[in-house]
This record gives structure tokens, C-alpha cells and sequence, in this order.
């Protein structure tokens, strides 16, 4: 008897941990952010090619300059909760969650995110865009 019940606790056991181990990853995978095989800003690139560069950064922030001259874009990636300021603007066309869209962005314009969002752009316009973009941590 006191096998019998040695081994209905052992397979109960193992039942429990089966459970526990597919809950953990069931919650793992939908906890997951769809951004986490995205770069980020600066190690997302155009073709091979740096657009961004770090001015600033620290514990709080970090600050990137992003240049885009005509037909170079940034290819899809990721942002951090962010403020962007444009020094100079041109014609982007934008594809995100949206869908994709061709919009003038001009100089002085600024924008915000207050969570994680991700996109890809590309400049259509004839001139050279600069931002700056003042990421959280």
C-alpha cells in the first residue's frame, strides 16, 4: 500500500510540474513584447549603414541624432518611450502598426510615445532630415 501511494504521489507530482513548467512558459511567451526581436533605433541601420548616433546618455535617458538623406530610411525597429524634436524635415513614408502612409514632416515638429512602439520609415522627400530623439530608460 505504501508503494501504491509512493508512486500515485511521484505521478501527481510530476502532473503538477508539468503544469507549473507549461504555465511559466505560456505566460513567458505571452508576456512577451512582439518588439523583442526588433533593434532599437541606434543598432537598426539603412542597408548595412549607421543613421543614428548617441549624444547624450545616462542613467534616465539617452539622446540620438538621426540623419536621413532622400531614399535612405530606417529600417523596421523599436522605441522605448520617447519625445522626437525634427531640426530639419523632408516627405517620409512611414509603415507601423497602422499601416503605411506618406506624411511631410517639418521642421520644428515634435511628436511622443508614451510606450514601446515600432515602425519602419523611409525619406521620399528631396532634402535631408535630421531628428533628435530623447529616449526613457
Amino acid at each position: 500500500m505504501l508503494i501504491f501511494n509512493l508512486c500515485y504521489f511521484s505521478s501527481v507530482m510530476k502532473q503538477n510540474l508539468l503544469c507549473l513548467l507549461l504555465g511559466v512558459f505560456l505566460l513567458s511567451v505571452l508576456n512577451c513584447k512582439s518588439t523583442s526581436h526588433l533593434p532599437d533605433p541606434l543598432e537598426a541601420g539603412w542597408k548595412g549603414k549607421s543613421v543614428c548616433k548617441v549624444l547624450e546618455e545616462n542613467k534616465d535617458l539617452r539622446v540620438l541624432k538621426c540623419v536621413f538623406p532622400p531614399n535612405v530610411g530606417h529600417e523596421k525597429h523599436y522605441h522605448n518611450p520617447h519625445f522626437g524634436y525634427t531640426l530639419s524635415g523632408s516627405k517620409f513614408r512611414i509603415t507601423d502598426t497602422k499601416g503605411t502612409r506618406e506624411v511631410d514632416v517639418p521642421k520644428g515638429y515634435s511628436f511622443s510615445k508614451d510606450k514601446i512602439t515600432e515602425h519602419k520609415v523611409l525619406n521620399i522627400g528631396e532634402t535631408t532630415a535630421e531628428f533628435l530623439i530623447i529616449e526613457y530608460k
